[in-house]
């Protein structure tokens, strides 16, 4: 018995309590340092499992791909990234649609803070932690090359203060809709990579990533302004109180607070939508000098195929002598006096 005390303590999410409702009493959960228990516990399913993905579907394609060493991390990392993404993807969709967040958006900041969450919501967080803290030593495991690793730190770190912001200031309902489009735009990204790994030629799912991207991204800044500069704001001011687990609400009382806030959303959306930009300008560039590339290739066989033919018309030089294409002089030749 005291074993199985000890093993929901890592397997389940802590802290639930009984909130009375009209049709009686619903259970639910906050957050305190016990959920780290259970992070743990789920980095280390995560490490199998990205070990399963990794041994079990992307080397057997790699072996057949044939691809360079920079490449072959490139297709490792997407391929662990489109079986995340889509997991995560599905079933966070399936949690906004059941929970009635996509139906009815005003419950993004009505009876804000949503300190009590339901279990779905709960478990669905930890578990996001515990895949993006797992990615920190899978960097070792991977043996990710020197140059990459800034890279990956920071979109690792992104991930993390997004989700783990979302979770501590009672802003999970924002914080799964958010995670929803995100998770949409990445998924046709990797994927995007993954087909141009395997043919190079092909480049339509990196065009629908770039829709995807920008109506992604205009959805994230619109309900960042209404969430937090128009539906918190109406909500009833919420005083600090530890003891019902009330601790980071009352800053969105505080305007100066919001607006910090929304600036810096702001610039970060700008700051991603001009790499955004970069990108495609730099894609579009090569694409172009490849085009240019390739018509003057055309035309040099063109007019080498042209002087070929020509040479063929008026013969060709054979030690010396004009010859014809069959062999014979194209000079006539005398006839002997008899």
């Amino acid at each position: 018995q005291v074993t199985a005390k000890t093993a929901f303590l890592f397997i389940l999410p802590q802290y639930n309590v009984s909130v009375p409702t009209a049709d009686g009493e619903l259970v639910q959960y906050h957050y305190g340092l016990k959920d780290l228990v259970t992070i743990l516990f789920y980095i280390f399913i995560a490490i199998i499992l990205h070990a399963v993905v990794q041994e079990y579907a992307l080397d057997k394609i790699n072996r057949r791909l044939h691809l360079s060493k920079v490449k072959h991390s490139k297709f490792n990392e997407s391929g662990q990234l489109v079986a995340f993404h889509l997991t995560s993807l599905i079933w966070c969709l399936y949690v906004v649609v059941t929970e009635g967040y996509i139906s009815n958006p005003r419950s993004l900041w009505e009876n804000y803070p949503h300190v009590y969450l339901p279990y779905q919501v709960k478990f669905f967080y930890l578990c996001q932690l515990a895949y993006w803290l797992h990615a920190l030593p899978e960097l070792y495991f991977q043996k990710v090359r020197k140059e990459e690793i800034p890279r990956q730190l920071r979109c690792i770190a992104l991930y993390l203060l997004h989700i783990a912001g979302a979770y501590l200031l009672n802003l999970t309902r924002l914080g799964l809709i958010l995670l929803l489009l995100q998770y949409l735009a990445e998924f046709f990204f990797h994927m995007a990579r993954l087909v141009c790994f395997t043919d190079e030629n092909n480049e339509k799912l990196f065009n629908v990533w770039a829709v995807v991207f920008v109506v992604t991204r205009l959805f994230t800044l619109t309900l960042y302004i209404l969430v937090i500069g128009f539906g918190l704001p109406r909500v009833e001011s919420q005083a600090l109180d530890p003891e019902r687990g009330n601790l980071f609400s009352f800053l969105f009382n505080n305007i100066l607070f919001r607006m910090s806030v929304l600036l810096l959303v702001c610039l970060f959306q700008a700051s991603v939508m001009w790499r955004f930009i970069h990108f495609q300008l730099r894609r579009w560039r090569e694409y172009w000098n490849e085009q240019s590339s390739r018509k003057r290739a055309a035309a040099a066989a063109g007019t080498k195929q042209q002087t070929k033919l020509l040479k063929r018309d008026s013969g060709y030089h054979e030690n010396g002598v004009v010859k014809a294409e069959n062999g014979t002089s194209p000079r006539t030749k005398k006839l002997k006096s008899p």
